[in-house]
Parts: structure tokens; C-alpha cells; sequence
């Protein structure tokens, strides 16, 4: 079996934004530099997926220069770099065939936002056949509002709501204590 550890959308961009201050994990970046340390030491893929909005304005338009790494993430050469355009990078990229042409066979998949490009990423990955682990202390998320606008969703609930959503039939939702233990 073959391994990528897929990094997704740990990027300037989100610290801009205010819901910054409701991240259930402001230490994300730390937290998936530990993962990769560790995917670089078993010889895994270590792949680096930044999310783009070219010409909004906002703070995903690569224009502004927020579309970047945060920082004390770096790609060592030889590793893979995509710039997706939709929720998961799949999609938007050649990231598939990237992947297929490595052998990878199973992702694990982190980041931000943990109900969003995270878990869009796990299921459409599972959709393609590899085997999904889903790091979900390595993801990070904020409150979402109720759809019936009925309150808001803890980032508690939003990380349980997905987590529950994924095991068994998405992915094996697993921590990072659990990867750095295998």
C-alpha cells in the first residue's frame, strides 16, 4: 500500500478571514506539520493542496497573495502542489492521475475546513477507490449556522457531525496519535 498524506487548504487566506477567531484549531499548521514530518519519514507522498478563487476579489483570489502556505509549512522538492478551484481536489486538478501514476492507493487526508473541502476530499476519494483516513484533530473548522437558521453548530458538533458522516463508510476516522502510532 501506498500512502499520501493530503494537506488541504492549510493557507493564509483562512487566518484573514473573521471567522478566524472561532477556529476550533488555530494550531492547525503545527498539527499537520507533525503529520508530515512523520509521512516523510515512512517515505509516504506528502502532497500540498491550496484552494484559489481567481478574480473575486476576495481573499482566495491568488491576486491578493493570501493564497499561500501558513507558515512553518513548506513542500520539499518532489513533492506534489495543486491549486484547486473546487471543493476537493479532485475535481479542479489532475491530482488523480498524479496520484495513480505514484501508486498511491490510500490518502490521509487534513486541513481546513473539516465539514467542507476536508470531508468533500474523503468522499470523493473514496468515490475513486483509495482507502481514506481521515485525521479529524488534524482538521480545523468554525461554527456553521443551523440550516433551518435555528442557532449555530458548535465546531464540536460540526467535527462529531462529520466525524459520525465518515466512519464506515467514507473513511477510518482516525487522530493524529493514531497515524504517529502506526
Amino acid at each position: 500500500m501506498r500512502t499520501a498524506l493530503l494537506v488541504i487548504d492549510v493557507q493564509e487566506s483562512f487566518r484573514l478571514r473573521d471567522s478566524w477567531a472561532d477556529i476550533s484549531a488555530p494550531d492547525i499548521a503545527e498539527r499537520v506539520a507533525r503529520l508530515v514530518e512523520h509521512a516523510r519519514g515512512a517515505g509516504q507522498e506528502v502532497v500540498w493542496v491550496l484552494h484559489s478563487e481567481p478574480g473575486t476579489g476576495t481573499v482566495f483570489d491568488p491576486t491578493l497573495g493570501h493564497v499561500r502556505l501558513m507558515g512553518g509549512l513548506e513542500p520539499q522538492e518532489g513533492e506534489l502542489q495543486v491549486t484547486k478551484t473546487t471543493h476537493n481536489p479532485f475535481t479542479s486538478t489532475d491530482l488523480g492521475q498524479q496520484l495513480t501514476a505514484r501508486g498511491v492507493d490510500e490518502v490521509v487526508v487534513t486541513g481546513i475546513r473539516t465539514e467542507q473541502c476536508c470531508e468533500t476530499t474523503a468522499r470523493v476519494a473514496s468515490d475513486l477507490g483509495y482507502r481514506v483516513r481521515f485525521v479529524v484533530d488534524a482538521t480545523a473548522t468554525t461554527p456553521l449556522e443551523r440550516w433551518g437558521g435555528e442557532g449555530t453548530l458548535s465546531t464540536a458538533e460540526v467535527v462529531e457531525r462529520t466525524a459520525s458522516a465518515l466512519q464506515g463508510r467514507f473513511a477510518d476516522v482516525v487522530t493524529i496519535a493514531d497515524v504517529l502510532a502506526a
